[in-house]
């Protein structure tokens, strides 16, 4: 256990994650200045450590490592140590993971060890997770730290040699200025890809450990509603998708207690998850499970929906509005232990029938299946409980209720996995697109309410002197603000103003994307960096373009440009948005699959959204809104504003009523005469929507 009289310079941070290091016996700093200039004063190595709050192998690391007065003793004496959240300063992240999979040849990962040369912090040695003694094919830390400090003493000349070949590499992948002809076929050949990956049996894509992978759900749904509107209708498209979101809603990456998703599943068949729950997932899963519902009309989709949100707004949302950022997996120095039953203790809580159903609907029989108990997956559906047990299927409906109930009620009393309360803007920006999203389209006013104060919050401690900074806790807001941050934001007020219209919220997204243009775009070649130009310079200034845990930043920009240009009518951003797509045109065909957040940016730049904007009086709007909200129409994006607005640009500048309501509806450039009439509109709207399968 770490020494209470330990105390290092971690001790003055935000992040959960740093100060849970903050006793370490390692003389730990966080990044910055007195680290940087220490490094150089002492002409010693860095050593980066790069982690998160909820990330098991850190915590494991940390117990046998950090804590050890040992091994700290060869860090102090070696190296400057610097400990990182990945989470506040994804900027480090991507660029020290890069070098990581340039160096190791193989994906990096949490937690990231990174030794770097003190003079121009270009790293020279790399790799995760180093146990404190030798196993798993894996030398131990100490060995490793005294190799690495002894290659940086005798090997100066190689040191620099690999740093200047480093910074040519890091040249070279950055995107470059094109013309390339944007066609549908990557459209096609990401869907190809999709299919080779898929598993027929259990859904996702790929293998264990089984990531849910929203982007590439998002194109199968996508792909098989393009297909529906060209009247050659793929079915297997939709199949990919709904099977996909089914499985992983039955298994045990689903918390089917208290809703949410964990961040992964360490099988195939999405039975044991590793136990973490993070937003961004959530946040991408909801998005997905309200389309879904509207797509098939399975009630399925939307009660997951409607679950993860309640889960979100009872333990993620801050009273202040803002959304945390995760749930450990461990509890008590255990993974998972909060989740999992033993057999008896859910006999104990339950009556005779309560206990049947339950057993039967989560195949409790036999040996428990994570470690001697029960992490709860749905093995039967309503209808084979009822003959199983012998119960009209009202009252299995009734008894499993009452059985959730009582077991969500007791777990709730044991002790709580910890949970990250830092808010990221980038993140709460993701959430506030998905809780606008379901609340519009599943009729859920509360969860519109519930990213209204979460905007609340990011306007009142996160927007300072019109920029944005990236993380706030405990009152206090830091760090400039990433790509991510300002274009998840935009994409999530985007969404708000189509569940409901506030002028402020409009003059906020304008704002963000000039900072944008002006402050992240790369004027030359195209795309946006990661970094604004006016942020702390670094080793690398990279522009990501490829889907990781969240949507590409790029993906965002490009597809939010587009969005906007066409609404307000303004042309920069569409010219942003095309030459961000062509920059990165060579990167996305040479892997479709993997860009599926650029992808939908392509996708609109070849059909362009169904821009509607409706004015009239807001009572006599409703059933208009209520109509082009009622189908799965991916591409389209509605507004409805008072007539009383004026002063408003491009399709949504006021004119002259027409009726009690009129409907604006352009596509592109393109635009019909106003529609006064509700038959007419509904006309018109069923050409960009597909009926629902279910």
């Amino acid at each position: 256990m770490p020494d209470s009289q330990h105390t290092n310079r971690l001790i003055s941070e935000t992040s959960p994650y740093l100060l849970q290091h903050a006793h370490n016996p390692v003389d730990w700093y966080p990044w910055g200045k007195e680290a940087l200039e220490r490094a150089q004063h002492d002409n010693k190595p860095i050593l980066l450590s790069i982690g998160y709050s909820a990330c098991h192998w850190c915590h494991v690391m940390e117990h046998e490592s950090f804590e050890d007065e040992a091994v700290a003793k060869v860090m102090n004496d070696s190296f400057v140590c610097i400990k990182v959240d990945r989470e506040e300063r994804p900027d480090l992240d991507k660029i020290y993971q890069t070098a990581h999979q340039i160096l190791v040849q193989r994906p990096g990962g949490w937690p990231l060890t990174m030794f770097l040369t003190p003079d121009d912090h270009m790293p020279y040695f790399g790799g995760t997770y180093f146990p404190n003694q030798p196993r798993h094919g894996l030398p131990g830390f100490t060995d490793v730290l005294q190799r690495v400090a002894r290659f940086y003493r005798e090997q100066r000349d190689r040191l620099a040699q690999q740093g200047v070949s480093l910074r040519d590499i890091f040249a070279r992948i950055q995107p470059q200025a094109s013309d390339a002809q944007i066609s549908p076929d990557v459209l096609n050949r990401a869907y190809a890809e999709l299919k080779q990956q898929f598993d027929p049996r259990y859904g996702g894509f790929g293998s264990a450990p089984k990531f849910p992978h929203p982007p590439s759900i998002e194109r199968s749904l996508r792909f098989w509603a393009q297909s529906a509107l060209d009247h050659n209708e793929d079915k297997q498209a939709l199949h990919l998708a709904a099977h996909t979101l089914h499985a992983m809603a039955a298994g045990g990456l689903y918390d089917q207690l208290g809703g949410g998703f964990c961040r992964y599943s360490v099988d195939e068949a999405w039975m044991i998850p590793h136990f973490e729950k993070m937003l961004y997932d959530n946040a991408q899963l909801l998005n997905l499970y309200t389309d879904a519902a509207l797509a098939t009309g399975k009630p399925l989709f939307k009660r997951i929906a409607l679950e993860t949100a309640a889960w979100v707004m009872r333990e993620m949302q801050s009273p202040q509005g803002g959304y945390y950022s995760t749930l450990d997996a461990d509890s008590e120095g255990e993974e998972g232990k909060f989740y999992v039953w033993s057999e008896q203790e859910m006999q104990q809580l339950l009556t005779a029938e309560e206990w049947s159903v339950v057993a039967s609907r989560y195949g409790l029989s036999g040996a428990g299946n994570f470690e001697g108990k029960w992490h709860l997956n749905v093995n039967a559906d309503i209808d084979a409980i009822a003959k199983a047990v012998g119960f009209p299927e009202q009252k299995v409906r009734e008894l499993l209720a009452a059985a959730h109930r009582k077991l969500l009620d007791t777990r709730q009393k044991r002790v709580r996995p910890g949970r990250d309360e830092k808010i990221l803007t980038s993140w709460n920006g993701l959430m506030i697109k998905a809780m606008a999203h379901a609340g519009r389209l599943l009729g859920q006013p509360e969860l519109v309410a519930s990213a209204d104060a979460a905007l609340a919050f990011i306007r009142k401690q996160l927007w300072k002197n019109s920029r944005l900074l990236a993380t706030a806790k405990d009152g206090r807001a830091h760090l400039n603000a990433y790509l991510d941050d300002y274009v998840f934001l935009i994409d999530g007020v985007l969404e708000l103003l189509q569940a409901r219209w506030r002028r402020a919220d409009l003059e906020l997204i304008q704002a963000l994307a000039e900072t944008v243009l002006n402050h992240f775009e790369n004027r030359t070649d195209g795309g946006f960096y990661f970094t604004a130009d006016d942020h702390e310079k670094l080793v690398y200034r990279p522009i990501p373009t490829h889907d990781d845990a969240v949507p590409s930043g790029n993906g965002v920009a490009a597809h939010t440009l587009l969005r906007l240009g066409h609404l307000l009518g303004e042309t920069r951003y569409l010219e942003a948005a095309e030459r961000t797509l062509k920059a990165l045109y060579s990167a996305i065909s040479q892997s479709p699959s993997g860009h599926g957040t650029l992808l939908l940016a392509v996708e609109e730049y070849l059909f362009p959204t169904q821009t509607i904007a409706l004015r009239g009086n807001s009572e006599a709007m409703q059933p208009w809104i209520a109509r082009c909200n009622q189908a799965y129409a991916p591409r389209r994006l509605t507004v409805a504003i008072a007539n009383d607005e004026q002063g408003l640009p491009g399709l949504l500048a006021a004119r002259e009523p027409k009726a009690a309501v009129t409907a604006y509806v352009c596509s592109g450039h393109s635009c019909l005469a106003p529609i006064t009439n509700f038959e007419e509109l509904d006309t018109e709207l069923k050409r960009t929507e597909v009926a629902s399968s279910g």
